[in-house]
């Protein structure tokens, strides 16, 4: 019969006795993740190829609705940050109910963000379910270097000063040169962080320490440079300008050369005419 370290009867690997497997842990398999089925369009035009990289997601102007779709597209680039998981209470006929709430930022530290909230029973799944609201709320953040101290004309920083609000929250991030660092308070400073802002300056006034509201004021200053005006609009309507310029030009180009070569052939035309009778002319003198 065989015995343990601690002389207990019957747990020994090779089995044959009463309890032979007692006292081993077997480590639990994970079940395989599903295929994923898109059930929007967008999800089918992805899944088949035709977008595939997020900016020409953002560029076509469709609205995400499937969090499989940044998996997709950004694979092994997202980093997860659990912000806050509070509990919520409500009352019901049967007492006070107890909910768990979380808040999560998502972004890959190189121009996208997002941040989503999740409810549920247990902490572990509110996170899931924050994690993909986060995903399906992910925005495009554009990246420069605003700064007149710098002039690098790397992204790392904001093109510009932007303000965000939510609530009486309200935030202003101002570019700032190399090296500087992001000056910021916790929260809005990790968000900066996952949206690859290396190096800003930032002013904030009301209620900051609302972690969710800091957090939507931080994500509508940086929403807002998607609003401003692009180069590459101003200078497809300069070409067209200039297009329709040099149609205009060229047309009036056109009509003197058509005007001239129809004189030099009236005039080549006409010159053996003229010809015969200057020579006509000369013969009579000379009779």
């Amino acid at each position: 019969m065989a015995f343990d370290r601690r002389g207990r009867r019957g747990s020994s690997r090779e089995g044959g006795e009463r309890g032979g497997d007692r006292g081993f842990r077997r480590r639990r398999e994970e079940p395989a993740r599903a295929e994923w089925i898109p059930r929007t369009e967008l999800g089918k035009k992805v899944l088949a190829g035709e977008y595939s990289t997020l900016e020409s997601v953002f560029n076509s102007g469709r609205k995400i609705l499937e969090p499989q779709i940044i998996d997709f597209l950004l694979k092994g680039q997202l980093t997860e940050e659990v912000m806050e998981v509070t509990s919520t209470q409500r009352m019901t006929a049967c007492g006070r109910k107890m909910v768990m709430r979380a808040v999560v930022l998502v972004g890959n530290r190189s121009g996208y963000v997002g941040v989503g909230m999740g409810k549920a029973p247990e902490s572990r799944d509110a996170i899931n379910e924050a994690v993909l609201d986060a995903k399906k709320n992910i925005i495009r953040v554009r990246l420069g270097c605003g700064s007149w101290e710098c002039g690098c004309g790397q992204p790392h920083t904001v093109g510009r000063e932007v303000h965000g609000n939510n609530g009486s929250t309200h935030i202003w991030i101002k570019p700032a040169p190399r090296g500087v660092g992001i000056v910021a308070g916790e929260t809005s400073k990790k968000v900066l962080e996952l949206a690859g802002v290396h190096d800003a300056w930032s002013f904030a006034k009301g209620r900051t320490r609302n972690v969710l509201n800091m957090i939507l004021a931080t994500i509508s200053a940086l929403d807002s440079l998607n609003n401003l005006k692009k180069g590459t609009d101003a200078q497809s309507e300069e070409e067209t300008d200039a297009g329709a310029e040099g149609g205009a030009e060229g047309g009036a180009a056109g009509a003197p050369q058509s005007s001239v070569s129809d004189a030099l052939q009236s005039a080549a035309s006409g010159k053996p005419g003229e010809e015969n009778g200057a020579n006509g002319a000369n013969g009579a003198d000379a009779a």
